[in-house]
């Protein structure tokens, strides 16, 4: 099993950062990718980004040039840092790992954490 916890999210006036971190712990030589997602009040979950173990990462074209997402193996974290945060980016993110490189199934989710972006 695989135990992720995010930490970081706040809120934030629109034109400001946020950095989230994903701390995994438990079986970790199980993971190869990593990602964030987010889902607002009545809208669907969505992916935001990704980032394969050897690999490029992926972004959603509403953040691309915005958030940037890393990974530090010694650390067994994942970060996601939010630039030029936009009301719209208001929403719980959520952790998550898959087993696979390709990631069309997520096996772990972390437990959430709040992002809101004011006016």
């Amino acid at each position: 099993q695989v135990q992720l916890v995010e930490s970081g999210g706040g809120l934030v006036q629109a034109g400001g950062s946020l950095r989230l971190s994903c701390a995994a712990s438990g079986s970790i030589f199980s993971i190869n990718t990593m990602g964030w997602f987010r889902q607002a009040p009545g809208k669907q979950r969505e992916l935001v980004a990704s980032i394969p173990r050897d690999g490029a990462p992926n972004y959603a074209d509403a953040v691309k040039g915005r958030f940037t997402i890393s990974r530090d193996t010694d650390k067994n974290t994942v970060y996601l840092q939010m630039n030029s945060l936009k009301p719209e980016d208001t929403a719980v993110y959520s952790c998550a790992a898959s087993r696979s490189p390709v990631a069309t199934m997520w096996h772990y989710w972390g437990q959430g954490t709040q992002v809101t972006v004011s006016s």
